[in-house]
């Protein structure tokens, strides 16, 4: 089987089956799974990975081996993190002030303004492999001679050319600043898992559930990896904060929260390209008509959580995008961000949020998409009267 070539399995396997692999790649002891002495996650996950199991999943066997793999990488990052945090105690004393959260439906800018906040050389954000592996950032000149953060790149450069669709979709790189899933998931919440596959009984336990603790997890993975450089403010982003506003703002009081707004039949229909792009030929149900209603449902309540939560918060705390405006200006974006939050809007910044827009519309970065919301069974009216 050469590098190129699919993986296979003829199933998923146990939870438990997928706890033992994450051990042995590891080395580290299973202990580690607990958080604080708890094991939250493990109701999550178990619970998905009978969901994959099951024939509503319908699952091939290069999409056993996907799925197989996202579990277990949860599992790693837990690990991993658990092992880390014990090795680093004094990441309990990193403060973290007013971070900045960019949050949204899908395919609303979410990426692009993410990426452009990060630039500034005073922020920081959560680079990939660091999500996969995390640990203090080391300094970035010493990055390439890391056979982790090697691997991982290597992996992406192949994930270019064997997909260069998705990457037109969603470009992304070792290096990347991304979102918070991979962390998140580590507790056993997050909505990729429903954005990747037919899991009807886990997306109806995680639309019931309490996201602090994936938060409180959050929070010192972030004291953990910005251990070397205190002195810079956290950017994040990810769509499921629109679902868990209410633990993101226990954990996080002072966080500045910045939601890109779009015409929701067009975010809708690319979210359900996006994921039929990132599944191609790994289930025969999560196709078609199935990957339209159940991202229309999963992204509507979202939005509706949102909204209804976000009326208790004081109003200063969030500062709304519009698409349109965001893409004829992209740096004015950005710049009426700081001014809202009052944060300095130096030169420097100013210099390199320039700097990656221009890159961001050239070469293997620059966006490309074609998508139909009638590939997936939905109408226009169907979504606006989802999101009225």
């Amino acid at each position: 089987m050469t590098e190129s070539t699919p993986r296979e399995r003829a199933d998923v396997g146990t939870y438990e089956d997928i706890c033992a692999a994450a051990v042995r790649t590891t080395g580290l002891s299973a202990e580690y799974f607990e958080h604080s002495g708890r094991t939250d996650h493990e109701e999550g996950l178990r619970l998905l990975v009978e969901d994959l199991a099951s024939p509503e999943a319908g699952l091939t066997p290069v999409g056993n081996y996907f799925h197989r793999s996202q579990v277990k990488s949860a599992l790693v990052g837990r690990l991993m993190t658990q092992a880390r945090l014990a090795e680093f105690p004094q990441h309990q004393d990193v403060r973290i002030e007013r971070p900045i959260f960019v949050t949204g439906l899908v395919r609303t800018g979410t990426t692009a303004l993410h990426r452009l906040l990060a630039a500034d050389p005073a922020h920081q954000g959560l680079e990939t492999w660091l999500t996969e592996f995390p640990q203090p950032r080391p300094p970035r000149e010493t990055w390439e001679q890391d056979p982790v953060f090697n691997a991982l790149q290597g992996a992406y450069r192949q994930h270019h050319v064997a997909n260069p669709e998705f990457m037109g979709i969603h470009y992304m790189d070792a290096t990347s600043v991304e979102e918070c899933w991979r962390v998140l998931r580590q507790s056993g919440k997050s909505i990729s898992f429903e954005s990747l596959a037919n899991v009807p009984r886990y997306s109806a336990w995680l639309a019931k559930q309490d996201w602090r603790d994936a938060y409180e997890l959050h929070r010192r993975t972030l004291q953990l990896i910005g251990l070397n450089d205190t002195d810079k403010r956290w950017v994040l982003k990810n769509p499921s904060h629109l679902v868990a506003l209410d633990a993101l703002m226990e954990v996080y009081p002072d966080a500045l929260v910045v939601v890109t707004h779009r015409d929701p039949v067009v975010s809708v229909a690319s979210g359900c390209s996006l994921s039929a792009e990132a599944t191609a030929g790994m289930s025969t149900t999560f196709v078609g008509e199935t990957i339209g209603a159940t991202q229309l449902e999963m992204l509507s309540r979202s939005w509706r959580s949102f909204r209804e939560t976000g009326k208790r918060y004081d109003q200063a705390q969030f500062f709304d995008v519009d698409y349109r405006g965001f893409v004829e200006d992209p740096v004015g974006t950005v710049e009426s961000i700081y001014a809202h939050f009052d944060i300095p809007w130096s030169d420097a910044a100013r210099a390199e949020v320039a700097r990656i827009d221009a890159e961001s519309r050239s070469g293997s970065a620059r966006p490309k998409h074609d998508y139909s919301l009638a590939d997936y069974g939905l109408t226009e009216d169907q979504v606006r009267s989802e999101f009225e």
